[in-house]
């Protein structure tokens, strides 16, 4: 099994996305973590440093921090946003990303080897009417890139999955969800899209000691509706 003798922290395990993974590296032999709201909110830095500290005093190490949490986005046309509207993505997917992978980098460093896994990726492509959430993922990579060249050194990689939507991922009340699936699949330069099942399988291989020379880039499973 790819992750046999891992130990990973999964935040936004309860989301599709999340849950994804988490079945992935499970069955993939990883011991998970997956922490719910109510019992540690990544937004909150003494919640964060204290849950990674309890995790790790119980397993004895961390090999894989994976932060999915939804970014509470609001997507309309820039021109329609109240400026907190359009800031909340950024301010929650910096200060989530920055702090979970903050209190794992330490306890990585401290063995040599560690991978922190982002999801979402940016690129030159956008759409309109998207408010703040494709800005938010850019700055994502940006701070992505930060890490990885702080951290790799010391034998941790740092990995975005990117995948230009996931249809299975919308519930079926999510308004325009017909609309939203369709331009999903006409984008993408394959007869299909990414599944969840698709995510799970990919997050668990670049999280195995097999992806070990890939860290500060993207791994593209856009079926060629992003073009790198």
């Amino acid at each position: 099994m790819l992750l046999s003798e891992k130990v990973a922290v999964i935040y936004g395990a309860g989301g599709r996305i999340g849950g994804a993974i988490a079945e992935a590296f499970a069955r993939e032999g990883a011991r998970v973590f997956a922490p719910a709201h109510d019992e540690v909110d990544a937004l909150d830095e003494e919640a964060v440093n204290g849950y990674v500290a309890r995790m790790v005093g119980e397993a004895g190490r961390l090999d894989v921090s994976c932060n999915v949490i939804g970014l509470g986005d609001v997507q309309r046309p820039l021109t329609d946003l109240a400026v907190d509207e359009f800031l909340r993505p950024i301010v929650t997917a910096m200060r989530t990303q920055f702090l979970t992978t903050r209190a794992a980098a330490p306890h990585m460093v401290a063995q040599g080897s560690g991978v922190v896994l982002t999801f979402g990726g940016d690129g030159p492509q956008t759409l309109p009417g998207l408010g703040g959430f494709k800005v938010a993922l850019d700055a994502m990579e940006g701070l992505r890139r930060q890490w990885a060249i702080e951290l790799g050194r010391s034998g941790v990689r740092v990995v975005t999955l990117k995948t230009g939507g996931i249809p299975e991922s919308l519930p079926e009340a999510f308004p325009g969800r017909d609309e939203i699936i369709a331009g999903l699949t006409d984008a993408a330069g394959l007869p299909y899209t990414a599944t969840l099942a698709d995510v799970g399988t990919v997050a668990a291989w670049v999280a195995s000691d097999q992806a070990r020379t890939i860290t500060n880039a993207d791994v593209n499973i856009s079926c060629g509706a992003i073009v790198d």
